[in-house]
C-alpha cells in the first residue's frame, strides 16, 4: 500500500512538468498555418503593385492567432520569443519561398507574384482573403 501510495504521489508530482512540456509553436498546426498564409500574403503585397494586403483583416488573424496561443497555455512571451525568433523567421521564410516555387512564384518576375495573389483571392483561400486586388 505504502508503494502504491509513493507512486501516486510522485506521478502527481510530475503532473505539472509535463503539462508545462508545450511543443514548439511551429509544430501547432492551427498557430503555424495561419500565420504563414498572413506571411504568404504580405509576400505577395510587397512583390505585386496590383494587389494590397488587407491590413486590418491580418490584424485581426494575428490577435486571434495569439488569443488562441494564450488559450493553448502559451504566454505572450513565448509567442513573442517564436515570432522574433531568427531561427523561425529563416525557417517561414525558406518554407514560403518553396511554396511560392511549387506554384509557379519567381521573384525575378513579380508578375507571377500577382497571377497567384489572383488565383489565390478567386480561389478565397487563407492567403487570399488577406489579399485585395487594387
Amino acid at each position: 500500500m505504502r508503494t502504491l501510495i509513493a507512486t501516486c504521489v510522485t506521478c502527481l508530482m510530475l503532473l505539472p512538468s509535463m503539462a508545462a512540456a508545450k511543443p514548439s509553436l511551429r509544430d501547432v498546426q492551427e498557430i503555424e498555418d495561419p500565420l504563414f498564409a498572413v506571411a504568404l500574403a504580405k509576400e505577395v503585397s510587397d512583390h505585386c503593385d496590383s494587389i494590397s494586403a488587407r491590413y486590418f483583416k491580418g490584424l485581426t488573424e494575428l490577435r486571434r492567432l495569439r488569443a488562441r496561443a494564450n488559450a493553448l497555455g502559451y504566454t505572450d512571451s513565448e509567442i513573442r520569443a517564436y515570432i522574433g525568433s531568427d531561427t523561425e523567421k529563416a525557417r517561414m521564410r525558406a518554407k514560403g519561398e518553396r511554396f511560392l516555387a511549387q506554384n509557379g512564384v519567381s521573384y525575378e518576375k513579380t508578375e507571377t507574384f500577382c497571377a497567384f495573389g489572383r488565383a489565390e483571392i478567386k480561389k478565397n483561400s487563407a492567403i487570399g482573403v488577406l489579399l485585395r486586388a487594387k
